[in-house]
């Protein structure tokens, strides 16, 4: 993607350049980014510095990120001539800043300055993280402070699709902000690896685990089994994770969306439907999906009881389709049992590995 070494500099190379021996010191297994900063190590695309510390809520620097990047890419890194001014040969990022620029994933400035020592904030982070991956879906969650037109929009939003970064309670991403050696790990982390992928969630997700399987009984006997797994793109992206659904010889793909405002399910390359409007109130009607003519689901109870061949679920969120059919949706659980207004069982949750 896209002045001389000061005596601070040259000691953070240094300390860069050296892991850390050992469990961090500053790293407890409280903090909220352990897991994933922990897994990283393990990798080797983070190290801590001589002192025994991560330093997990320091600001994260551009050279700091070019190095994660290029471990991760497994470029050479082999100190160099950089081409940018502020940035020598003997800097300790410098090989990796030349590999990660001239891979297109990050950028220098037109005054020919990479700032190696500057934070990278929320907006340059969603950016980088998409050209790493080269990321496939997009939903578009409409964030306040993430105007249409604006050159980091579509980065955004495919973070938010692809489970990395869902933004905030109040509806922003705050791309301004300045991103952690925590925050960044996470990120990473969540692209990497599905169990992650489940901490870029909101409170009482009503997402299921990206780490089961999920089998279900259909209307016509037939069993369907839903993975969460690492597909090859239909336009010769890189492989991304979606949901997997396989009915006999058919397979099937789709992606929970959610944030603040709502859970829907999209079908990649294709349109998406509501399922779930937040704050969840009944009475409330919401548009399932794009028509000619809106189609108009409500909620029409909560804390219900309902049965599946799974277990018998008494947290259940009914919504009443505009067919007069129902679906029963669950924390962790997505629906879990889905009735045609003919009374038959359209789907029906029937076991969890």
């Amino acid at each position: 993607m896209k002045k001389l070494l000061s005596p601070i500099a040259i000691v953070l190379s240094l300390l860069l350049a050296v892991p850390a021996a050992g469990a961090p010191s500053d790293l407890p297994e409280q903090h909220p980014y352990y897991d994933e900063i922990n897994y990283l190590m393990e990798k080797g695309i983070l190290t801590g510095y001589s002192d025994g510390t991560v330093r997990p809520d320091t600001k994260v620097t551009r050279a700091e990120v070019a190095l994660m990047i290029g471990r991760l890419k497994e470029f050479d890194g082999t100190k160099r001539t950089t081409g940018f001014r502020d940035v020598p040969a003997e800097h300790f990022a410098s090989g990796y800043i030349v590999d990660v620029v001239k891979a297109g994933y990050i950028s220098g400035y037109p005054d020919g300055t990479y700032r190696p020592g500057e934070p990278i904030n929320r907006r340059e982070t969603a950016i980088t993280i998409d050209r790493v991956f080269d990321l496939n879906f997009i939903f578009h969650f409409e964030y306040r402070d993430v105007p249409d037109g604006v050159y980091y929009y579509d980065a955004v939003h495919r973070l938010a699709a692809a489970s990395i970064s869902i933004g905030y309670p109040d509806n922003t991403f705050r791309p301004e902000l300045e991103v952690s050696r925590g925050e960044f790990s996470a990120m990473l982390a969540r692209a990497l690896e599905p169990k992650f992928k489940n901490d870029a969630a909101i409170e009482h997700s009503y997402q299921r685990d990206k780490t089961k399987t999920y089998t279900y009984r259909q209307e016509d006997g037939r069993i369907a089994v839903d993975r969460f797994v690492l597909v090859p793109p239909i336009d010769g992206k890189e492989d991304e994770f979606i949901w997997e659904t396989r009915i006999g010889e058919e397979v099937y793909s789709e992606l929970e969306y959610e944030n603040y405002e709502s859970f829907a399910i999209g079908y990649p390359y294709s349109e998406y439907g509501v399922q779930l409007v937040y704050p969840i109130q009944v009475g409330k009607e919401f548009v399932y999906g794009y028509a000619l003519e809106p189609i108009i689901y409500t909620i029409t109870g909560v804390n219900k009881t309902v049965e599946t061949e799974y277990k018998t679920f008494t947290n259940a969120v009914e919504v009443t389709t505009h067919e007069g059919g129902k679906y029963y949706m669950v924390e962790g659980f997505a629906v879990v049992k889905w009735i045609k207004g003919d009374g038959t069982i359209y789907t029906e949750l029937l076991d969890v590995k």
